[in-house]
């Protein structure tokens, strides 16, 4: 494997600088006249939300935050990807240096603060990448507030980042829960939420209306740091109001037990995470009584991971750190390693596993 000769010439380079090189040769992907295909196995294809994944792994939001290679993804044998966090507003995000590595743990401090074109200029740029061109992955995006607006003008603000993406978008997440949008996870008080998640909702309706389509499912993504009791109000909420699905989770706060020496304020991702946001997880498939399609993000860097957040309820997973410590062929190694759990399980499908250990 040529990663682990390559890491550390990357990990010497300024995180975001290393970022932008990734992507830059991801553009070369997409390019490419031939594009490997994502590994689909009858076992591990599923319909989510009328939708068709040909693999439960997924690329996390905050990758391609401004969805420049949505064609490249799938190369990779991601199963589907978020793209995103994209804003009404282009914003530049939070000062440098906003990201930190932290190696012996295998995980990531991140502060960016959503840095993007805003989602006018990604919505520009999706109409020429995917016109008459049919990406083979789900796409979703990854939606949340801009930084100028107070909080009372939310809603106008999600609902412009909205009517931009989705005519593109297979499904769409309400990101409430980033750490580093100042009052952002005031939105995850259930009567904020569910003004915005019923304005969205209305408006996903209105636009399959106008078209003549199905509307477009309305996820939300949570953070890990919230108390069980805000975990049963949002599940209850997201049931009464037809959200499609709950993603768990975003980034925390908290700094489990960290070996590396950092005084770093942002959102923790990686290994450290791992344990609160299975935990979380499994709170919520509870919760929803296995009614809701949910998405488990968090520490996940091997198809034991993946499996591990399955059995708690996760009916699709998603990485973005384990990608930066593992290298761009984790997504066909969890693949390759969830098969042969299934053959270990003796289980004819994924699904069978979804919630078996909540």
């Amino acid at each position: 494997m040529l990663y682990p000769f390559l890491r550390p010439f990357l990990f010497s380079l300024d995180p975001e600088h290393a970022h932008r090189l990734a992507l830059q040769a991801l553009h070369w992907v997409q390019n490419a006249p031939l594009r490997p295909s994502p590994p689909s196995d009858p076992r591990l294809s599923q319909e989510v939300w009328g939708v068709r994944f040909p693999n439960p792994v997924g690329l996390a939001a905050g990758y391609d935050k401004n969805a420049e290679v949505p064609l490249a993804w799938s190369a990779l044998g991601f199963g589907f990807a978020e793209l995103g966090t994209l804003t009404a507003h282009a914003q530049p995000g939070n000062p440098k240096p906003r990201i930190f590595r932290l190696e012996k743990d295998r995980a990531c401090i991140n502060r960016l603060g959503f840095n993007n074109d805003g989602a006018a200029a990604a919505a520009e740029r999706l109409g020429r990448l995917l016109t008459g061109r049919q990406c083979p992955i789900p796409l979703g995006f990854n939606i949340g507030k801009s930084r100028t607006p107070p909080l009372e003008d939310a809603v106008d603000d999600y609902l412009e980042s909205s009517a931009l993406l989705l005519p593109f978008a297979d499904y769409l997440v309400v990101n409430v829960s980033s750490p580093n949008t100042p009052e952002l996870r005031k939105l995850q008080e259930v009567e904020r939420l569910a003004k915005l998640l019923e304005a969205l909702i209305a408006q996903a309706a209105q636009l399959a209306q106008q078209t003549g389509t199905t509307p477009k499912p309305i996820v939300v993504k949570i953070a890990p740091d919230l108390s069980q009791a805000a975990i049963q109000e949002i599940a209850k909420l997201a049931l009464d109001i037809g959200v499609a699905g709950l993603i768990a989770t975003n980034t925390t706060t908290e700094r489990p037990g960290l070996r590396s020496p950092v005084n770093e304020t942002g959102g923790l991702s990686g290994r450290p995470l791992a344990e609160r946001a299975t935990e979380v997880l499994r709170s919520l498939f509870q919760a929803v009584e296995g009614k809701l399609p949910l998405i488990g993000v968090g520490g996940i860097f091997s198809a034991a991971d993946a499996y591990e957040r399955i059995c708690a309820g996760a009916s699709l997973v998603q990485v973005y750190t384990g990608l930066i410590y593992e290298g761009p062929f984790l997504p066909r190694r969890i693949v390759h390693g969830l098969n042969q759990i299934l053959d270990r399980e003796g289980l004819s499908h994924i699904r069978e596993a979804v919630g078996s250990g909540a």
